[in-house]
């Protein structure tokens, strides 16, 4: 069928819709096309009204403008527990008085104060008596007596509010056992109300000694009297039942201080009666709307136990901790005497141990029958001893912890090495051995009732500082008697955990302390002093370190100290060039005369001391003559740094310095690295700028030529060692006296260095000694060998094995001989 002829197909649109755009086209004049971009415009504008050398030119003239609102930096808290809301659990206040400061309050904080985080006692401060040995003392000048527990709320409010959870309000005749309250109060949720103690069901009527009206007058907040206690509608002492017991101890809760420190005035006023229990429970009433004493909350129960209840006066402590209320009693009241603080202490002390051991072993006894040897131990890190670390495995095999052989009195190979083969036990090691023999024998006789100790066979022991101490006894056991005696070998371990590490507190140092660095320097180690005068310039002096070195030169009697002939001339210019040439920095250099006496004047051949550890070879007592003569220059308050010419160091040293350094607490005494004479001996290969290793060196322990301490503590230390023999040196003339002849020796025993000194001193401070590898020693042999010296073909009079340097390893000895011996491989 056709389409009809009217209707337009797809065609005839686009053919007329092309024709209509033509037309338009054709018509639409072109400029309207054309449009002018705005920049162009703006300067096209200017042009025609300024001319065309106009240039703009810019206003800044309070430029840039500041915000109307500044933005406010946000302040965070320095620690994380002020910003979460964390805090402590107890606070306890004591009220107390000037006359139980030292007998009750006293024992009250000896038995208490570590187990609690924050305790304070509040006195009336009528007197001026501050020779208190408690210093957790707040004192009241306010002596009205019905005021003082809000004196004590508000001070409590203001200072440790967000900071404690609960806080315990208690007299100073009431025994606190802290750890069964704090175990207590972490079963409890903070966010309710909490007004917790014993509870006093009634008191006594109006007019008597309890007080339970308001009949004492006592002025307001706002100066008015006589306001009825509680509520106008009920008649005085009539609404004081239920209260919380002062007596025996009120544990409130931070949210009840709060609106108690937000009622005060009206507590005040309502609190008007000499029953600080009735003024207590009348204001936290009346704030927090809580109805009375709550003797349990959340399931949980604080209990108190009365001593002065009937059918309980005059009786022993030992019967009371039979009964089931007096164990199970936080608080205890009223203590009679300060002794008995002590007295109750010991007994909850005990019972806190025995259910400590009861539930240890009860965890101990569980751990086995859940492996039940079903599940692997690795699995349930089931080890024994239960809840010690096992032994800590070595991450090389130069990391292996050895057995070391002991008997009753000697331990054998003491140092894991040959250097000594036996040495004796101290007096503390032969105790604890004897001890642990003691735990082992009883252990024993449990074990084998039927054997009997006969004698040890042996005993072997192995320190661990993950795990403690692990003992590994063989005894000889001698079962039956007469002719058919025998002995058996039974094998016993001990162990002997660690306890409970701390971090030892110390005082806060910086790394800007100024260190006074001694070097002293005989005729004969001029060359090495210039040496390390030249290293102090390029790490101290150009880098503006804070350090002053102070030169010692020790003059033999009959050498020149002026003049050309003068053997440290060359020392004495360089120190003054150097001194000259960073003035403007404050860096200097100094120097100090020494005389040494008539004994010690012999000529010195540098290459006979060189294979000595210490720099003063045989004399190494002239290191407390060095720091008595030197010390004077500095003053008491100088950090001294008692160097050697012979060694190299880091400026990283001197940091180490400053911070293991502490005035009245800490001498540092580094352990240097002593390098092996890798050129003369031909068994190693000589490298200055390696890093530690056993093929090139060493870290001498016996070596206590460097030491860093402060000026006070030496002098103390001297002090304590003059009246024992040990004189002090004020001249050179003094110096015969500190060396005397071998057998006219007066002085301690072991004293041959200022590290010995401080030990022998039993000073307060501590001594800690690490090794430093950014110290190092043996540099002085290699000067020797470059200049073209030897050394000694003998080991030097007075050099042990402890006091001379060591030329290589036992591997790189042990090779070289086995090469010596065999040809075959000899040039191999």
């Amino acid at each position: 069928m056709r389409r009809p002829v009217t209707a337009l197909n797809r065609n005839h649109y686009f053919v007329i819709g092309l024709l209509l755009g033509l037309l338009l086209s054709w018509h639409i004049p072109q400029d309207i096309w054309e449009e002018e971009c705005p920049e162009e415009a703006a300067e096209n504008l200017l042009i025609e009204r300024f001319g065309q050398e106009f240039e703009p030119h810019l206003n800044l003239i309070n430029k840039p403008l500041a915000a109307k609102k500044p933005v406010k930096n946000v302040i965070r808290p320095r620690y994380y527990s002020s910003e979460l809301g964390i805090r402590e659990k107890l606070f306890i206040g004591v009220m107390t008085s000037q006359e139980h400061i030292n007998t009750f309050a006293t024992a009250f904080n000896r038995t208490t104060a570590h187990l609690v985080n924050k305790i304070k006692f509040f006195i009336y401060a009528d007197s001026v008596k501050t020779n208190y040995k408690l210093k957790n003392i707040v004192g009241f000048t306010d002596t009205r007596e019905s005021r003082r527990p809000f004196h004590v709320v508000k001070y409590i409010a203001d200072n440790y509010l967000d900071e404690y959870d609960y806080f315990l309000l208690v007299p100073d005749t009431v025994y606190v056992d802290a750890r069964k309250l704090v175990k207590l109060l972490y079963h409890m949720s903070i966010t309710f109300d909490l007004y917790m103690g014993g509870a006093r069901i009634g008191l006594d009527p109006p007019g008597g000694g309890g007080g339970g009206g308001a009949s004492a007058s006592i002025d307001g907040g706002d100066g008015q009297s006589n306001e009825p206690p509680a509520n106008e509608d009920e008649a005085p002492g009539a609404s004081d039942r239920n209260y919380c017991s002062l007596e025996a101890g009120i544990l409130l809760s931070s949210s009840v201080i709060r609106k108690m420190r937000n009622n005060l005035e009206r507590c005040v006023r309502i609190g008007s009666t000499s029953d600080h229990s009735v003024n207590i429970g009348r204001c936290v009433k009346y704030a927090s709307r809580v109805a009375g004493c709550q003797e349990s909350f959340q399931g949980m129960r604080q209990f108190s136990y009365a001593l002065d209840a009937p059918g309980r006066r005059h009786r022993e402590f030992s019967e009371l901790a039979k009964e089931e209320a007096f164990r199970n009693a936080s608080t205890v009241y009223p203590v009679q005497t300060p002794e008995d603080f002590y007295r109750l202490h010991a007994y909850y002390s005990k019972h806190h141990l025995e259910k400590v051991q009861e539930r240890g072993y009860a965890l101990e006894q569980k751990s086995y029958r859940i492996a039940n040897g079903s599940i692997s131990n690795k699995i349930l890190e089931i080890r024994w001893p239960l809840g010690v670390p096992p032994p800590s495995a070595p991450e090389t095999r130069h990391d292996i912890l050895t057995w070391q052989l002991l008997n009753g009195t000697h331990s054998f190979l003491p140092n894991g090495n040959a250097e000594h083969a036996l040495a004796t036990l101290s007096r503390i090691e032969a105790q604890d051995f004897a001890k642990v023999l003691e735990i082992a024998l009883q252990y024993a006789a449990l074990k084998h009732p039927r054997l009997s100790y006969h004698s040890l066979h042996s005993a072997y022991r192995k320190f661990d500082a993950t795990r403690g101490m692990d003992y590994q006894l063989h005894l000889n056991l001698q079962e039956g008697s007469g002719r058919s005696r025998r002995l058996v070998v039974k094998s016993f371990e001990v162990v002997k955990p660690l306890g409970r590490v701390e971090v030892v507190p110390s005082p806060y140092v910086t790394e800007s302390t100024r260190i006074a660095m001694l070097v002293p320097a005989f005729e004969h180690q001029v060359p090495d002093a210039l040496l390390f005068v030249e290293q102090y310039e390029r790490i101290c002096m150009q880098n503006q370190d804070n350090t002053f070195l102070l030169l010692i030169f020790m003059y033999r009697l009959d050498s020149p100290s002026k003049g050309d002939e003068d053997p440290f001339k060359a020392l004495k210019t360089l120190a003054l060039d150097l001194s000259s040439k960073y003035k403007t920095d404050g860096s200097r250099i100094a120097w100090v005369s020494i005389r040494l006496p008539e004994q010690l004047s012999e000529p010195v051949n540098s290459q006979d001391w060189l294979l000595h550890a210490s720099m003063y070879g045989p004399r190494q007592l002239l290191s407390l003559v060095v720091a008595d003569l030197a010390l004077p220059k500095l003053g008491l308050e100088s950090l001294v740094l008692l160097a050697t010419p012979g060694m190299v160091f880091k400026a990283d040293f001197l940091n180490r310095v400053r911070m293991n350094t502490i005035q009245g607490f800490q001498v540092y005494a580094p352990i240097g690295f002593q390098m092996y004479p890798c050129r003369w001996a031909q068994f190693c290969r000589e490298c200055d700028t390696c890093d530690v290793s056993q093929s090139s060196g060493y870290f001498d322990r016996h070596n206590h030529d460097v030491i860093a301490f402060y000026s006070r503590d030496y002098v103390q230390a001297r002090k304590l060692l003059h009246p024992q023999g040990l004189p002090i040196i004020r001249s050179d003339l003094d110096i015969d006296q500190l060396l005397l002849q071998p057998g006219e020796e007066t002085r301690p025993p072991g004293v041959e260095s200022i590290l010995d000194m401080f030990v022998a001193a039993q000073h307060s401070v501590h001594i800690l000694r690490g090794v430093e590898p950014n110290l190092r020693f043996g540099q002085d042999v290699r000067n020797h060998l470059a200049r073209g010296g030897t050394l000694p073909q003998s080991v030097p009079e007075r050099c042990g094995r402890e006091q001379c340097i060591h030329l290589a390893s036992r591997k790189q000895i042990g090779d070289a001989i086995i090469r010596y011996e065999d040809k075959s491989i000899q040039h191999k």
